[in-house]
């Protein structure tokens, strides 16, 4: 019950997303049955792993189609509550964020924003095309007193797949980056963002260095940089000369007696000694010093990465591009445990879309076509909004209540390290065992407890009601 008791506590900070108590209400069974559901089958395994009337299953679907449940305050909200209750990895003065793509399959012809997308994998299981929704998710890195590092999903949207405007440039990074500053502005707080080499570009850095905030990238194998031109000794006409020699920075591990060697600072690197060298050039993209960390893994071949600030230490820089692969083991358990990406929401009237389609043009059709579209829209992105909360308070409760949690979980693991938090899997199990004695009791809201009483069935109510109508 002490676990259910904390849940809720968090829960109750998402209050102001939503418009009427009925609203929050229906939120709080829809996190329910994100976090304790053992199947990802949409709405239809809210109904039941939690026992819910059939009637109520469209009572769910409104809430994520709802004007009451506002994104952008939710968002906000859940954003805030991260920042304060749990440990933030931290960098100097800055807090660390990380951020990255995933592309959602989905098969159905009247879904707006679904688009054949590119899959680039070493993984020969993987098809290269596949039809889906391609989301951009952002992050905040975690790091406890013991050491354990995990990345909290914060937020994610889909950011292609949908032209509202002939006139319309914005690349998928140029909302990956508003849906950033959005967040940090909510904030208020220095940020650095780590991301792989995809988002090395100045449609990032510019506006991240605009507000205050630095970025940790992979620089491509083929990046050129150039060192600062010599001041003339004497004055001449015109603009003083910017950039001095080219380098190739490939060419760079090639010179002998300049990388240094260290005990290797990436996490789970036992008796492993790398090599690095740290250089600042200017790189023209972006037209200012960038700081470039050339490294020689002795496992794991040379990389290149690189930073937008010159003061960071090149072994930070090592070490934050190394937690960078924490956001791909929360898409794992997005993926196959919470069933934050599992919606399937369709749009009756779409007109269907072709299956070599790309982006959807809507400045084509009425505005009322273009209405139902974003109301659509707008239920994507509630329901993995909501996915992404469930995992965080899954991921709050394994790092608070560690001893809890093992303690309740009442199954099975080949391998049990109860000196660890937990995965959320198995903050699932034991939520999922504890429920029925938590209703007994109801949280402290009365009106959340009754609403709760009368739409959730224990197991005990669910087995007698399913025992009756076997008896008739």
């Amino acid at each position: 019950m002490e676990l259910w008791k904390m849940w809720f506590e968090a829960v109750t900070q998402l209050r102001p997303a939503c418009i009427r108590q009925r609203t929050f209400c229906w939120m709080v069974i829809c996190l329910l049955g994100l976090c304790i559901r053992t199947e990802l089958a949409g709405v239809t395994s809210f109904v039941r792993a939690l026992g819910l009337d059939p009637f109520l299953y469209k009572r769910l679907l409104h809430l994520f189609h709802s004007p009451a449940l506002k994104l952008d305050t939710l968002t906000e909200v859940w954003t805030r509550w991260c920042a304060d209750s749990l440990p933030a990895c931290t960098v100097g003065a800055y807090r660390v964020w990380i951020t990255d793509g995933i592309k959602a399959p989905k098969e159905g012809r009247k879904m707006p924003a679904v688009k054949k997308l590119h899959q680039e994998s070493a993984n020969n299981s993987k098809p290269e095309f596949i039809f889906g929704h391609s989301f951009q998710c952002i992050s905040l890195l975690i790091q406890t007193a013991q050491g354990f590092v995990a990345a909290v999903p914060l937020a994610a949207r889909i950011c292609e797949g949908v032209v509202w405007s002939n006139r319309d440039k914005r690349t998928q990074l140029d909302r990956v980056v508003t849906l950033f500053l959005s967040l940090t502005d909510a904030l208020g707080l220095p940020v650095v963002l780590v991301a792989d080499a995809y988002y090395a570009t100045r449609k990032v850095i510019l506006p991240l260095l605009a507000a205050g905030h630095h970025l940790v990238t992979r620089a491509r194998k083929n990046a050129v940089a150039y060192e600062l031109a010599p001041r003339p000794k004497q004055s001449r006409r015109g603009r003083p000369r910017l950039y001095g020699k080219r380098i190739r920075l490939r060419d760079l591990f090639c010179a002998a007696g300049t990388f240094t060697s260290v005990p290797s600072p990436v996490y789970d690197d036992k008796n492993v000694v790398l090599e690095f060298r740290c250089i600042d050039l200017l790189w023209r993209p972006v037209g200012r010093l960038v700081r470039f960390v050339l490294v020689r893994h002795p496992h794991r071949g040379s990389m290149i990465l690189m930073a937008s600030d010159i003061t960071m230490d090149p072994l930070d820089i090592i070490i934050l591009y190394g937690y960078r692969f924490k956001i791909e083991v929360g898409f794992r358990q997005a993926l196959h445990v919470v069933g934050a990406y599992a919606y399937h929401f369709w749009m009756a009237a779409m007109i269907p879309i072709r299956r070599v389609s790309g982006n959807q043009y809507m400045h084509h059709n009425s505005d009322r076509y273009r209405q139902m579209v974003r109301r659509k829209l707008a239920a994507y992105h509630n329901y993995v909004q909501l996915g992404c909360i469930a995992q965080g308070l899954l991921q709050y409760l394994a790092i608070t209540a560690r001893p809890t949690v093992w303690k309740l979980f009442h199954s099975w693991l080949r391998t049990m390290r109860t000196e660890l938090p937990p995965s959320e899997l198995v903050v699932a199990h034991a939520l999922r065992d504890s429920l029925p004695e938590f209703l007994a009791v109801g949280p402290g809201d009365r009106i959340l407890a009754e609403f709760l009483r009368q739409k959730v069935l224990t197991r005990s109510d669910s087995y007698d009601k399913s025992h009756h109508a076997r008896a008739a």
